[in-house]
């Protein structure tokens, strides 16, 4: 077996894939196309967000070069309305 260590190479690199801890601590604000607040919400990460995050960690694929988050979904209305208003099981 045969390996490298603490070799450097030129690599053309794309994305930052984050995966960030929130527990029960995620938060945002929903706002409107002025910029004003219409909801809060303040829970566990919601289902609609990317990666298998089991509603703990924010995990995100950014393209380092233009900021953008590539592996964003846009979440349907039914989604967003089940995040700020979750019916009772």
């Amino acid at each position: 077996m045969e390996i490298e260590v603490n070799t450097k190479a030129k690599v053309d690199i794309k994305t930052l894939r984050t995966c960030i801890k929130v527990s029960d601590s995620f938060n945002c604000d929903i706002l409107d196309a002025n910029g004003n607040k219409v909801e809060n919400y303040s829970y566990y990460v919601p289902d609609f967000f990317p990666g298998d995050h089991y509603g703990d960690y924010l995990m995100l694929d950014i393209d380092i070069e233009t900021g953008k988050i590539t592996n964003w979904k846009k979440p349907t209305p039914e989604e967003l309305q089940e995040m700020l208003y979750p019916e009772d099981d």
